[in-house]
């Protein structure tokens, strides 16, 4: 049996599962760390390993091959890396949820990895216990990033991007002037509490205007709201961020 076919059968516990469960296609260049998420991902009644894949061009195959629903991607692979494949899935017909994995990942690396369309970024010294929750995350398509480094990447995005405030004036998604006074406060990684003293607002009030703008832009969380805020210019490019 080749190396390619073997990757692409599911083992046959797999096969027993049933067909609503969500199929992973684990592409690692370490034979022992893939050996370690199968373990992970067979433990979970509900996940099924699609395949394997040991470089970055195996995985863009058994990508288009399989169509799995959810990609565990490791950013360091021979051959094609970890951002290379990214930009190879973007042309796939059905194209996967990616959670770009990694020992360690630098600012760049992972909003570059983000910008590519990962919905995720899980370093392996992270708690084994949150694989599941970070894949089940992204499959209601909301992004996943270790919470100890949530606050370097969004410093990382508002840095990288030149994000003029809109015209006075206009109000964007509808939001209104205090609304986007709390956007610009949670892009600049501040809790709740520290935007109602930044504003001199009650918490309650600063959770009720926090709500109302996930459901103007559709944002989950603070990560996802602080993505769409500079990839749609509602934050100065000049806005300092708090580490």
């Amino acid at each position: 049996m080749t190396k390619a076919s073997r990757n692409a059968d599911p083992p046959r516990r797999d096969q027993a599962k049933t067909a609503a469960a969500t199929r992973i296609l684990i592409a690692h260049g370490d034979a022992c760390y893939r050996t370690g998420l199968r373990a992970l991902i067979e433990a979970v009644s509900d996940f099924a390993v699609a395949g394997e894949a040991s470089d970055g061009d195996a995985a863009v195959r058994l990508a288009r091959q399989l169509e799995p629903d959810v990609v565990l991607l490791g950013l360091a692979m021979s051959g094609l890396d970890g951002l290379g494949v990214l930009q190879q899935l973007d042309g796939l017909r059905v194209r996967p949820r990616v959670i770009c994995v990694a020992g360690a990942v630098d600012n760049g690396e992972a909003l570059k990895a983000l910008e590519l369309g990962a919905r995720g970024v899980f370093l392996t010294t992270a708690c084994s216990d949150l694989f599941a929750k970070a894949i089940r995350c992204v499959m209601r398509g909301e992004y996943w990033v270790t919470r100890e480094h949530v606050k370097d990447l969004i410093g990382a995005l508002v840095e990288a991007r030149s994000t003029p405030t809109p015209p006075p004036g206009k109000r964007p998604f509808n939001l209104s002037p205090r609304e986007l006074d709390v956007v610009k406060l949670v892009v600049g990684a501040l809790s709740n509490r520290e935007i109602a003293q930044a504003l001199s607002l009650s918490e309650e009030t600063v959770k009720h205007h926090v709500c109302s703008i996930f459901n103007k832009t559709g944002a989950s969380n603070r990560l996802e709201l602080a993505l769409f805020a500079i990839h749609h210019r509602l934050v100065q490019s000049d806005h300092s961020f708090r580490s």
